[in-house]
């Protein structure tokens, strides 16, 4: 199982990622935290990111690469992969698509995690901590009584600076500005699946698997 998984920030990806992962034992793989493994295991990509990355420029695409095809050489990722945070453009797609087919393991699917973007306004805005226990909540979601536990016991519900209105909906512009062609060229190619990710984690991961 060889996937790409695409999905606004709210989404719900990385919660359905690891759920996938711990159940069909193959690895997520984040750009991010890929990169970070590739410096610190200082190999040949790694080195060269590294280099890239202290003198303050972006990684380029090619390097990238190199990390994504030494990661994928591991043996954890023998039976598939869940590629998470690239492509991110179609340029990217195509640099991934010719990559995979020289490792012989080409793409089974990009996975769309499909949600209505005023409920990703509201899974995002809403979003608060208990300052007492550091248990995560939702005005919008959570149940009165989840959130009165926390307020009735002294505790406060404290929203994170990055989680106001502004800043949520530009982010949600920028993915949607990115994403978009990524749809378009997974559809083209007859590569997409859609999953209706609202709904419980439990739910949505449900109609994961049995789409994939």
């Amino acid at each position: 199982m060889r996937i790409v998984l695409l999905g606004a920030p709210g989404s719900g990806k990385g919660t359905q990622a690891k759920k996938l992962m711990a159940d069909k034992n193959i690895p997520q793989i984040s750009t991010g935290d890929m990169l970070r493994e590739a410096v610190a295991a200082g190999t040949r990509f790694g080195l060269k990111a590294q280099s890239v990355m202290e003198a303050g420029n972006l990684v380029p695409d090619e390097v990238v690469l190199g990390i994504i095809s030494e990661r994928l050489s591991q043996p954890d990722a023998a039976d598939g992969f869940i590629l998470d945070g690239f492509p991110r453009t179609k340029q990217q797609a195509l640099d991934l698509d010719e990559l995979l087919d020289q490792l012989g393991t080409p793409l089974d699917t990009a996975v769309l995690m499909d949600v209505d973007f005023d409920i990703l306004m509201k899974r995002l805005t809403g979003r608060r901590t208990c300052s007492l226990t550091g248990k995560l909540l939702n005005v919008y979601f959570s149940s009165q009584e989840e959130l009165d536990e926390c307020t009735s016991a002294g505790g406060e519900l404290i929203q994170r600076e990055d989680d106001n209105e502004e800043t949520i909906s530009n982010r949600l512009n920028v993915y949607r500005e990115n994403t978009e062609p990524l749809i378009v060229f997974y559809e083209k190619r007859e590569k997409l699946t859609r999953i209706d990710a609202e709904g419980s984690i439990d739910e949505v991961y449900d109609r994961l698997v049995s789409a994939l």
